[in-house]
């Protein structure tokens, strides 16, 4: 199961040198002779070698798998790309056609006027109420998991935070998407899920041979992404069928209905959603959650003002959806633990032409890594 990274001290990379582009300034390049690129680093140690890369400036060239790619990490450049100019940048990468065999053309994958059409269609299941009755599937989720930590404590007993973090995100998703609960480990959705998480990310970084290729980690992932399609399925059926609206996600995409043509959703197009907000929703909640336990254990001062907080506003009572806009200081703790362990460190767009970000030109069909 993927654990948190704690990032090394800073070191040099292996090899940095300016590298001149058609116009504009040298941009500090990273040299390497893995075949891989930089892609092997940053498997090992992702924060650690975006933490040293940074220092070489704000935009810098490398090479990801096959493919030139140029690190942005300044939120000027962050906030042109993906506002400014985002017509000039899409999702036609490798990495996002690795993720199709899992994730399909969910909201992550998807692009351009496909992902604003599903993103409408998805909308609703957002809507304000809808969060509220999953605020409380998460403090019924949680509320049993403190009582059993109680029992470890008394009996001085060693808890496993990352661990204990999968297991609850897991099942407060499960209850989310399906009112299932999917943290048994007995489950074989549960077993599913964590098996193509662990085995996505080795393949992501290294894709060589590929899937199609039945060596031992593609056989298993494979085997994983059947065993969770055919759940998937069986429950879209099932549903369908009953024609219920149990208050869950599932449901409200079931439902979800094109404003102009009245059309629902395709059993491949809510298979491809549900992947996308168990496989995405799940992992990075749960290590986000895992880093913010790690900084309040190195800084008790922040942790006694965090609980000052939430004496003050709750009194005792369990938290609802109702008190978020109270719990300010809470609110900040959890942005400064993104801040300094994003869940998802590095988010993937290819050029269509050429662009200048802080002086430095960036070429058509570039990957350009953003790392806020």
């Amino acid at each position: 199961m993927p654990q948190p990274i704690i990032p090394t001290q800073h070191r040099p990379v292996r090899s940095v040198s300016p590298s001149r582009v058609q116009k504009g300034k040298n941009v500090p390049r990273i040299r390497t002779l893995s075949l891989l690129g930089s892609a092997s680093e940053m498997q090992r140690d992702p924060l650690g070698f975006l933490t040293r890369t940074q220092a070489y400036g704000d935009v810098v060239r490398m090479r990801f798998l096959f493919s030139p790619a140029y690190l942005i990490s300044h939120p000027e450049s962050i906030k042109h790309i993906l506002q400014e100019n985002y017509r000039n940048y899409n999702k036609d990468l490798v990495t996002y056609k690795m993720l199709e065999p899992v994730l399909g053309r969910g909201l992550l994958t998807n692009d351009g006027q496909s992902w604003l059409h599903q993103r409408r269609l998805i909308q609703p299941a957002f809507h304000r109420k809808r969060l509220m009755t999953y605020g409380t599937s998460m403090t019924d989720a949680t509320i049993p998991m403190l009582e059993q930590w109680q029992d470890c404590s008394e009996r001085g007993m060693p808890l496993n935070i990352a661990e204990e973090m999968m297991r609850l995100t897991l099942r407060i998703v499960g209850q989310a998407l399906f009112s299932l609960d999917l943290s048994q480990e007995t489950s074989t959705f549960g077993l599913a899920v964590t098996t193509v998480l662990e085995l996505l990310a080795d393949y992501v970084y290294r894709p060589f041979p590929p899937l199609s290729v039945p060596i031992p980690r593609n056989r298993r992932l494979q085997r994983a992404i059947h065993a969770l399609d055919r759940l998937v399925y069986r429950i879209i059926a099932e549903r369908r069928t009953a024609q219920m609206d149990t208050g869950d996600l599932l449901s409200m995409l079931l439902l979800a209905q094109d404003e102009e043509t009245g059309q629902g959703m395709s059993d491949r197009q809510v298979r491809d959603e549900v992947q996308t907000l168990l496989l995405a929703g799940h992992e990075t909640t749960a290590n986000t959650l895992s880093w913010t336990w790690y900084l309040l254990s190195e800084h008790p001062e922040i942790e006694r003002r965090l609980h000052a907080e939430l004496n003050d506003v709750l009194g005792g009572r369990i938290p609802t959806v109702e008190d978020l806009p109270d719990l300010k200081y809470t609110r900040m703790v959890l942005e400064e633990a993104l801040r300094l362990y994003p869940a998802a460190p590095i988010i993937s767009r290819k050029a269509i032409a050429d662009d200048e970000l802080k002086g430095c030109t960036i070429p058509a069909n570039s990957m350009v890594m953003i790392s806020p």
